[in-house]
């Protein structure tokens, strides 16, 4: 599939360098993704989001496990395998997710307990663009207001993710996780 929106090829000038170098992490062994080269196209909208992003990955409340979870979560119900197998080789491992956790984000959530009242949240966000008091009060017994803001705009924010990768056909990374192997 051809990406509608064509992400940018080196040479880059020098300011789309700098912003490149800003998206990924210091000493990367890869080049930078195929997302940040496309978003790069739009300078203004590309480091409004990267620093979005950056409040998530890098200075967020939540644990790296539940954020990981709620991001792989949002992604597969939105069918963004890009952004979804991204996060699965690029941190899955490193917050404690295992493989049964990793595939249980493409599954219906089942279960009461802490990692299915996560996924649900998201469920419920995805299908109503609310949650139900069951769910929050679950997840408010467990996290301070502050972190329930995060999750809430994590979860807006990486379905604003999944629309650009999903709409702008962005072709897979090779090296990423893919959802059918989960």
């Amino acid at each position: 599939m051809t990406a509608r929106i064509a992400p940018l090829t080196p040479p880059y000038t020098p300011e789309v360098q700098a912003s490149l170098e800003k998206w990924m992490p210091p000493g990367a062994a890869v080049e930078p993704l195929v997302l940040f080269r496309t978003m790069a196209r739009y300078s203004l909208l590309s480091d409004r989001m990267r620093g979005l992003g950056a409040v998530f990955l890098g200075h967020g409340l939540l644990p790296k496990r539940v954020r990981e979870l709620l991001i792989l979560r949002t992604c597969a119900r939105c069918h963004a395998e890009y952004e979804w197998g991204v996060h699965v080789t690029a941190f899955a491992a490193l917050v404690g997710l295992d493989p049964e956790a990793v595939a249980s984000t493409l599954r219906p959530a089942s279960g009461e307990d802490l990692d299915a009242v996560l996924l649900r949240f998201v469920d419920e966000l995805h299908d109503t663009g609310t949650v139900s008091d069951p769910t929050w009060e679950t997840l408010a017994s467990h996290f301070e207001p502050n972190a329930m803001l995060e999750m809430l705009s994590m979860v807006g924010f990486y379905h604003a993710i999944s629309f650009i990768a999903n709409a702008a056909r962005l072709p897979l990374e090779p090296w990423a996780a893919r959802m059918s192997g989960a």
